[in-house]
């Protein structure tokens, strides 16, 4: 129902679509492999605990730190240069974990792992806002979420079948590269059929002139401060709740993950529809109330009904914030800059690890019979998100006005 809607109301650039299907294609093999890596490390390499959260860690650190200059890079050297080059040889770290037996070598493999992702992820971002006219790319950037959530629901399935995080996964690893190699093919036929149409233009701006300018440009600031906190509030989804549900209901939170997932597939495309009437920042300040909503409901509720209604308000927060949060980027980001604002959004992501780790600070000290307590205090820092987003709604509005007080005027004297 949604792809069909799509294909009839939103005729996407032939490149959009491409982006769109190479990201079902990557995520699929993504989540085939990767979120096994930790037990493929313990169970398999014999690596002892810390040293493997220490390898996992690495991949973050090093993407959190690359995202900017990565997609810098793409508003000067184009593209689709950034993109193959990352996927081609995103595809080689895949191999090189099925055959590495070293653990220097893993943690050097989980480097380039976060290396490649966030080089390749905002690139792609800004790409699809390259081709998608304006009133198009909410629809746009949901079929791109949609693409992810299904890839990352049939994914680990597969994953599993081909003996991932087990003593076969050389298997589900070199099918990962596969795929991940047929997606930088076609990313090398989209660029030989559409150069013309999707070519950016020339970028003279040295990346740290566009380092000075993206972070003293006062919408986006505030919107990445906003986005640390909405960052972190997903983050208890796999963090902070799996333990605090998991320790002792495993099933129910098997069932609530099945639930954020079908959530978001039935309720993507009606809130897309819906949002386009109010504006990006007042959509991610929804958002973020849906957020904070849906982890205080998992810190009261004990029940499973009351507990997936949680999660269904939880997930809407999510699609808002995230979907919302891409469009935001397209339409505040100047077009030769495009990369390099979605390369430095992937700072909000450090809320991920803190917030993950103030949550376990949480349950270890105070309990997990303190529910409302900790997903009370979690929903509260949750809600900080939102004044940096009602100041960054202000001057952005103030903005829009003021250009369109000197569009007026150099009309009326032209």
């Amino acid at each position: 129902m949604f792809f069909k809607t799509l294909f009839r109301k939103a005729q996407f650039h032939p490149v959009a679509w491409g982006v769109i299907i190479g990201t079902f294609l990557s995520r699929t093999g993504f989540f085939m492999t990767l979120p096994f890596l930790g037990i493929y490390l313990g169970k398999e390499k014999g690596i002892d605990p810390a040293t493997v959260g220490a390898i996992l860690a690495m991949s973050l650190l090093v993407g959190t730190v690359s995202s900017f200059a990565g997609g810098a890079l793409s508003d000067r050297l184009g593209r689709y240069p950034v993109m193959i080059a990352a996927m081609g040889a995103w595809s080689f770290v895949l191999v090189g974990f099925a055959f590495a037996s070293e653990t220097w070598i893993f943690f050097v493999l989980s480097a380039l792992n976060g290396l490649f992702r966030n080089v390749f992820e905002p690139t792609a971002r800004a790409l699809l806002a390259d081709v998608t006219p304006e009133d198009r790319r909410t629809d746009a950037f949901n079929a791109r979420y949609f693409a992810i959530n299904v890839g990352g629901a049939i994914g680990p399935l597969i994953g599993l079948k081909l003996g991932a995080g087990g003593s076969s996964s050389l298997h589900p690893f070199m099918v990962s590269a596969a795929i991940f190699a047929l997606y930088a093919i076609l990313l090398v036929v989209l660029m030989l059929l559409f150069k013309l149409e999707a070519k950016e233009k020339s970028a003279v701006i040295s990346i740290n002139k566009m380092a000075r300018i993206v972070f003293t440009d006062k919408v986006f600031l505030y919107f990445l401060l906003g986005n640390i906190f909405v960052a972190g509030a997903y983050s208890h989804l796999d963090t902070t709740l799996s333990q605090y549900i998991g320790h002792d209901r495993v099933e129910a939170y098997s069932f609530l993950f099945v639930i954020n997932t079908l959530a978001v597939l039935i309720f993507q495309y009606p809130l897309a529809k819906l949002m386009k009437r109010f504006s990006s920042l007042t959509a991610l300040k929804i958002g973020c109330l849906f957020f904070g909503l849906g982890l205080f409901g998992f810190g009261i509720f004990d029940n499973l009904f009351m507990l997936a209604c949680s999660m269904v308000v939880f997930t809407i927060g999510e699609i808002l914030c995230f979907v919302i949060g891409d469009v935001l980027i397209g339409e505040i980001a100047p077009g030769h800059m495009r990369g390099a604002y979605y390369g430095a959004s992937g700072f909000a992501f450090i809320g991920q690890s803190v917030c993950a780790w103030v949550g376990g600070i949480l349950l270890g000290q105070l309990g997990f019979d303190q529910g409302p307590i900790i997903f009370g205090i979690l929903m509260l820092l949750t809600f900080i998100a939102f004044p940096f987003y009602q100041r960054g709604q202000h001057i952005w509005e103030h903005k829009q006005t003021q250009n369109s007080g000197s569009e007026k005027t150099a009309q009326a004297t032209g």
